[in-house]
């Protein structure tokens, strides 16, 4: 999917390092809704992938594809966004507690910042707003059924994921992400 040549952005980076040879930024360098952010270090139409970990709940629907669109502008045609958000249809009580909008608890929790939490409908709707086609590569589905599509991780490592997440490790599902690739017609 990616050549060597193509610029590979991560937004939201944190102190992990799981995708080598791409660009590592942090809100500080690259504000998702800050055009003036993405035209200091981009050009239009030069990125190959962006991928975003658990980035997109911390913005309001409107915000997050006003975003997307931020993305659109920067992709290359055929270019995508990854992302990852944490899956309002998993029908699991402790985690829907957990990554729930405002978090569960103090406000240095990580979800205290929360502002959505999606479902596939909600962020393919997200993504398709902002003119990107959708594919879904992990979700659950409005029953609970969690559904998985195969994917490379080397066009994108997603830690919080059905196969590289530890507390998954029992063959159990304890974690999950909505996962999709957003590409650029």
């Amino acid at each position: 999917m990616l050549t060597e040549e193509d610029i590979r952005v991560v937004i939201g980076a944190g102190e992990y390092s799981n995708n080598p040879g791409w660009v590592e930024t942090q809100e500080g360098d690259l504000n998702l809704l800050k055009e003036e952010d993405w035209a200091a270090l981009f050009s239009e139409n030069s990125i190959g992938a962006i991928l975003a970990e658990h980035v997109w709940e911390h913005m309001t629907f409107e915000e997050g594809v006003r975003a997307a669109r931020n993305c659109y502008q920067y992709l290359k045609p055929g270019g995508y966004v990854r992302c990852a958000v944490p899956d309002g249809n998993f029908p699991d009580k402790e985690y829907q507690r957990i990554v729930q909008v405002g978090g569960p608890g103090p406000a240095d929790h990580p979800a205290a910042s929360h502002k959505i939490v999606h479902t596939y409908h909600t962020l393919t709707e997200m993504f398709e707003e902002a003119g990107f086609q959708v594919r879904l590569l992990e979700y659950c589905d409005e029953d609970g059924r969690f559904i998985y599509n195969e994917w490379d991780e080397k066009d994108g490592y997603i830690y919080r994921s059905k196969r590289f997440d530890h507390r998954n490790s029992d063959g159990e599902l304890k974690v999950v992400s909505l996962i999709v690739d957003a590409v650029k017609r």
